[in-house]
């Protein structure tokens, strides 16, 4: 079944922020074959806007009406400096955000977006980033937010956030990858020409793999990961106190994870052949 996907199209919307994000989803649809495709992408506005109707292609669909239950938004970045000015000009998307993240929707803002995303609350003691000549309006604007702003990305939970400039490709890589899986996601990057691999180790602290599964072990495992990954130089190291071989772990770790190609079990294998 299609992912219902929402963008957002604000006042002071950054267009090349829009074309970004529509440009990704559309291909990654038109890369699928049959007739069932993996986003069902929709637009929406505030209802006082000037571009209701039609807008990049599709219908524009009111926030203050419209009953759709959405299983992703989007918000994208911002040309005006003024945040505070953003944010009342686009505070009814506000109690929009917070009902559609109660009925299960996932939502990622992209560079300045994370302005009007923290504007909501969602993001309160939650990881963030945006684009690093903002870190310091947004830190003051949004105290409660643990804002990274050394971070390409960040993800905790549901949420997720990127920084500036190409950072958007490298969170709407990730999100194709959760969605779509590996090989999509493989896909989009080659035609984006993206590196997969450009990600700070620092942002791998913070990354929150999925831990909806039923395998105790590899929980086990996540947790040793994620308190002690500055210090783990080989995989010993905490497989040692888990009863099963570190083959077998590995094996089982890939099978119920998600963001198999990004996930930190992928560092932790490339230091044991470093240090083979």
């Amino acid at each position: 079944m299609s992912k219902k996907l929402g963008l957002i199209v604000p006042h002071d919307y950054k267009l090349l922020s829009i074309a970004a994000i529509l440009e990704v989803f559309e291909t990654a649809n038109k890369l699928t074959s049959g007739t069932e495709k993996p986003f069902e992408i929709m637009i929406f506005q505030s209802k006082e806007q000037n571009d209701q109707g039609n807008i990049f292609g599709y219908k524009s669909n009111s926030i203050e009406t419209s009953e759709i239950i959405l299983d992703l938004i989007l918000i994208p970045a911002f040309t005006t400096d003024n945040m505070s000015e953003m944010i009342k000009k686009n505070k009814n998307f506000i109690p929009w955000l917070q009902k559609q993240h109660k009925t299960g929707a996932e939502l990622a803002s992209f560079c300045t977006g994370a302005f009007l995303f923290a504007a909501s609350g969602l993001l309160n003691e939650k990881l963030a980033t945006t684009h690093v000549d903002a870190c310091g309006a947004f830190t003051k604007a949004f105290p409660m937010v643990k804002l990274k702003p050394e971070e390409t990305l960040t993800a905790d939970g549901s949420l997720y956030t990127s920084g500036g400039s190409t950072s958007t490709f490298h969170l709407l890589i990730l999100l194709i990858q959760k969605f779509c899986g590996n090989e999509m996601a493989v896909k989009i990057a080659k035609i984006f020409s993206i590196d997969l691999n450009r990600y700070k180790q620092s942002y791998f602290s913070t990354f929150r793999p999925n831990h909806l599964h039923n395998d105790t072990l590899v929980a086990m495992l996540q947790q040793k990961i994620e308190s002690q990954y500055h210090t783990i130089e080989k995989l010993e190291e905490i497989t040692k106190d888990i009863p099963t071989s570190a083959r077998n772990m590995t094996r089982r770790f890939k099978q119920v994870t998600e963001f198999r190609q990004l996930n930190i079990y992928k560092i932790l294998e490339s230091k044991v052949q470093r240090n083979i």
